[in-house]
């Protein structure tokens, strides 16, 4: 009995040896194992949370969807002439009438096509990072008679490569103002852009970008700079100023086009200034709807474990080391907001029930309101105006 006993006391002591030692081995390489990011610390404001302006509510639990057949994750939708054209995962641009019917695809960047508008001529431009080298602003013609023609209009900007087009939209006089999230986070080479995202965040190095092209000239200008990943766009009604979704930071800029400077975020001054910030979730897409609203998607909630490691970067380092199911992220949840140009919440509808998570956007009409998102569904929800109470 003693014998038996001594064995089984042994081989209690070398598991717990074995785990000690693999326990051992996963803090070495949660601390030291070689990552591509290097986070810098921030401080973070405290999150309010959904109250205020943003208290729960459930307005769009009733969400209608729309089939798309095999297209998935409409992240950016534009509604002209009564066609909902939206970009979607394949890299696939489509197009869909109101009533689900005439769906077609009408071009391929064999990218990831992520925000887009139309022009003066009805060209679609395109920023799709994940095409050719490195990304660049497209430029498609001929997709009405079923020959699409893909140029390729810049991928870079003062002799720096975009690295991360995200988000455009074209003046009525033909200038395109456009994003490049971030200068670090390659997403070509990453080769999928919402692990791109997910790494700057991470990082928070602050290396985004708003971009000018002119047609005329072919000229690129950085017009703004230092921004936490830089994101959905849109230009005033009298296209005076640019709001500019700042992800990284849960904010939106205002910026002035008139400075004859780049303007950096590091601080307010006469030409840029925040209009609205700590928001309680990530500000993805950005568009113009009617009556002065400016709809903003926040894909997803803010993430306590981001919030308490902001001025902690090690600890951020430590989580890039985690397999990617296990980055701190925020959990799935539908909620848009409207705002004006002052920076005032109009509108604020949520829901914690319906499969539509996400939501990165939306596209407003007449009647209508489409929802743009980076959940897994072909689908594109939609909700009537008249029903939401405006």
């Amino acid at each position: 009995m003693v014998v038996i006993g001594g064995k089984g006391i042994t081989m209690k002591l070398n598991t717990i040896k074995a785990l000690a030692f693999l326990c051992t081995i996963f803090i070495l390489y949660l601390l030291f194992w070689p990552v591509s990011i290097d986070p810098v610390a921030w401080e973070s404001p405290k999150s309010r949370g959904y109250t205020g302006d943003f208290e729960k509510n459930n307005r769009l639990e009733e969400m209608n969807y729309l089939s798309i057949e095999e297209y998935k994750e409409p992240e950016h939708i534009v509604y002209r002439e009564g066609w909902l054209y939206a970009a979607t995962k394949t890299g696939a641009i489509i197009r869909v009438r109101e009533d689900g019917t005439g769906l077609q695809e009408i071009a391929n960047t064999n990218g990831r096509p992520l925000g887009f508008d139309f022009d003066n001529e009805g060209s679609i431009i395109v920023a799709d990072p994940l095409y050719g080298n490195h990304g660049g602003l497209l430029k498609i013609t001929n997709y009405e008679e079923g020959d699409p023609d893909i140029e390729l209009l810049t991928d870079t900007a003062e002799d720096k490569s975009i690295n991360f087009i995200d988000a455009v939209v074209v003046s009525n006089s033909g200038t395109i103002y456009f994003t490049d999230a971030s200068q670090r986070s390659k997403a070509k080479e990453i080769g999928e852009v919402g692990r791109a995202g997910e790494i700057d965040i991470l990082e928070n190095r602050s290396t985004g970008r708003v971009l000018e092209f002119n047609p005329s000239t072919k000229k690129t200008s950085v017009l703004m700079k230092d921004i936490s990943f830089a994101n959905g766009i849109a230009l005033s009604m009298d296209e005076k100023f640019l709001f500019i979704n700042e992800t990284g930071k849960y904010r939106v800029w205002k910026l002035n086009l008139d400075a004859d400077q780049t303007v950096s975020t590091k601080e307010e001054s006469e030409f840029a200034e925040v209009l609205i910030d700590n928001l309680p979730g990530l500000p993805d897409n950005m568009m113009r709807g009617n009556d002065g609203r400016f709809w903003v998607g926040l894909i997803m909630p803010r993430n306590d474990l981001l919030e308490f490691s902001s001025d902690k970067p090690f600890l951020r380092k430590m989580a890039m080391r985690l397999p990617d199911k296990m980055l701190p992220k925020g959990a799935g949840y539908s909620h848009v907001i409207a705002i004006n140009e002052s920076g005032e919440v109009l509108e604020d509808m949520q829901s914690d029930s319906i499969q539509y998570t996400n939501i990165t956007g939306v596209t407003e009409t007449e009647e209508v309101l489409y929802f743009h998102h980076l959940n897994d569904e072909n689908a594109i929800g939609w909700m009537k105006k008249e029903a939401l109470g405006f």
